[in-house]
């Protein structure tokens, strides 16, 4: 049996185990391993929008900067090894299977079996350790307080991206409530950095970092610049840097990347500017307003999965196709606000094409279709299709064609569609 194969089936056995927010679990899981989070330094990065383009462009620039730098992320696109790096290399799966292996030999038989997250958490901690990495950017998976990623005591920056409505069903039904768990990552003392925030939100965060006497940095976007090498350019805190990730939203993701590295190096991290322009210029995220091509067509694809996201993605196709009927090609989970999402995106004249999410737990396209004409009654035209090989060649009628709604759809075409 192919390793692979090995892998995704000994970690899909822990996925009946769902989500279940909390520490107890993978606490006693990496006391049986020894403890290796202890080893490893991290920044730890919360968010609904945006902490894994902030993800992206720390393990950047910390390469650059010659720092064996781990990452992990959450989900994956294509494969499990994506959510485990250093240096910007996924994890081998003989590794992946080494760690899992480790883990699961620290499962007590006599307490609770930890969740499919726990598991893999825990091995990226074991992975790191067991590599030596200098630092590691961690992203949280759910929330912040409860999530398996949140067992650090002392992190060296803690950053919050942003703050919506997204997975409210179990953090809570208020921006403030999602902010209060999003808070759980801030710590005694450790610098904190937060992103432009809803004033409800805003709050939450600044009680929590007083409470904890953690001092708080309030990033603002980086500004434009005029470029003379045809890549638009920003500039924040007095660098500038070229902006490779697409849309006005990565103004405020990169400066919390700068705002970040300026914190290391008050803490005497050796991180030149020369290694934030050069990691910012090989900044590598992609399902994320990221163009592409599939026979010849060209796709404006974005995972786009809340109503933030969607706003952002509005805004920048506003920008790059004014006045122009879009052609969707989209899919979503049943825990996502359709109705939101089809609010902020539909336009009279679009037309939309939808498919089901493979392997998950995926809104039906009719109930879909169902929304966006209750929503949109003007458009042009609302098809069903059974899967992504059926919608791709029936959406690339027409141009422009965007691809989003879920990650796990845009994972699944670049698995088996792209290239």
């Amino acid at each position: 049996m192919p390793i692979q194969h090995t892998v995704e089936t000994r970690l899909q056995t822990y996925a009946r185990f769902g989500v279940d927010l909390g520490l107890d679990r993978i606490k006693a899981v990496l006391t049986n391993l020894g403890n290796p989070h202890h080893h490893v330094p991290i920044i730890h990065i919360a968010g609904t929008n945006g902490k894994g383009s902030v993800c992206a462009y720390l393990s950047s620039i910390l390469t650059a900067a010659g720092y064996r730098t781990g990452r992990y992320t959450s989900p994956h696109l294509v494969n499990w090894t994506e959510r485990i790096c250093i240096n910007n290399e996924p994890i081998s799966w003989e590794n992946l299977q080494t760690s899992l292996d480790a883990v699961e030999n620290a499962i007590s038989s006599e307490g609770p079996i930890p969740t499919q997250f726990e598991v893999f958490t825990a091995a990226a901690w074991q992975y790191f350790a067991a590599q030596k990495v200098d630092i590691a950017v961690v992203e949280v998976g759910l929330g912040g307080r409860l999530d398996a990623t949140n067992v650090c005591d002392s992190p060296l920056v803690t950053v919050i991206v942003s703050i919506g409505r997204d997975h409210w069903q179990r953090l809570g039904n208020t921006l403030a409530k999602i902010a209060g768990e999003k808070a759980g990552i801030l710590k005694p003392g450790v610098p904190a950095i937060a992103a432009p925030l809803p004033t409800e939100a805003a709050n939450v965060i600044t009680q929590r970092a007083a409470e904890q006497h953690a001092p708080l940095t309030w990033v603002t976007p980086a500004t434009e610049v005029k470029s003379t090498d045809g890549v638009p350019h920003l500039r924040y805190d007095g660098i500038d840097y070229p902006q490779i990730l697409l849309g006005d939203h990565q103004r405020t993701n990169s400066a919390c990347a700068i705002a970040t590295i300026q914190a290391l190096r008050a803490q005497g991290w050796s991180i030149s500017d020369n290694a934030i322009t050069t990691g910012m210029a090989t900044v590598h995220w992609p399902g994320r307003l990221q163009k592409t091509q599939w026979q010849g067509h060209e796709l404006l694809i974005d995972g786009a999965h809340n109503t933030d996201a969607a706003r952002s993605l509005r805004t920048y196709i506003d920008r790059t196709y004014p006045q122009q009927a879009i052609t969707w090609l989209m899919g979503m989970l049943q825990t996502k606000d359709h109705a939101d999402i089809f609010r902020v995106l539909l336009r009279p004249g679009d037309r939309l094409h939808l498919s089901p999410v493979p392997g998950h737990l995926s809104t039906e396209p009719e109930e879909l279709a169902a929304i966006a004409n209750n929503i949109c009654p003007t458009i042009a035209n609302t098809q069903i299709h059974t899967d992504l090989g059926q919608a791709l060649p029936a959406a690339t009628q027409h141009q422009p064609v965007v691809f989003c709604g879920s990650l796990y759809l845009i994972g699944h075409f670049y698995e088996h569609y792209a290239g």
